[in-house]
């Protein structure tokens, strides 16, 4: 496997373009798929200094289960439908909130979180999981970020399925 470089300078387009070049280069399809969800969010985490929690719920029977991440301790079990990840899994859409406390709902792993953006991972029109990122500023995430950061879960996808995957 390649080494991705974190050291990452400039705007946010060209960070994310930069970002996007970089995964490619970490994700591997000899690595097992969870080796490759925890080196992805490690590399988030460290690349967006607005993150402050970086990571994945896997989804299982309408369940969503703390997967890989980087951050503070995390809520294990969210089902679908509820809080952010809940919500952006039942939709199947990524979800960007500014202010996380006037989200109906809201799950507070971590009460200094402000703001998230949730990407679902969907394969063969089924949740595979969801990408999860929190920030402590109020704000912090975009339609920008959204893109790049669905851009790079299309990344993911190619990687997982090449795999067979079981959470259970």
């Amino acid at each position: 496997m390649k080494k991705a470089e974190i050291n990452i300078i400039g705007n946010e387009n060209e960070i994310y373009k930069t970002m996007l070049k970089q995964v490619e280069a970490l994700l591997s399809d000899d690595n097992p798929v969870i080796t490759n969800l925890s080196n992805l969010a490690a590399f988030i985490k460290q690349s967006l200094n607005k993150v402050s929690w970086a990571g994945f719920y896997l989804a299982s029977d309408q369940v969503l289960y703390l997967g890989p991440f980087q951050g503070e301790v995390a809520c294990e079990i969210i089902n679908f439908g509820n809080g952010v990840c809940g919500t952006a899994a039942s939709t199947k859409k990524t979800i960007v909130v500014d202010n996380v406390h006037q989200f109906e709902g809201h799950i507070a792993c971590d009460a200094k979180t402000n703001s998230e953006i949730v990407v679902p991972i969907i394969l063969e029109e089924k949740v595979f999981g969801v990408l999860d990122l929190d920030s402590y500023g109020l704000s912090a995430f975009s339609e920008r970020d959204k893109f790049y950061l669905e851009k790079i879960i299309e990344l993911l996808k190619k990687i997982i399925t090449l795999h067979k995957f079981n959470l259970t």
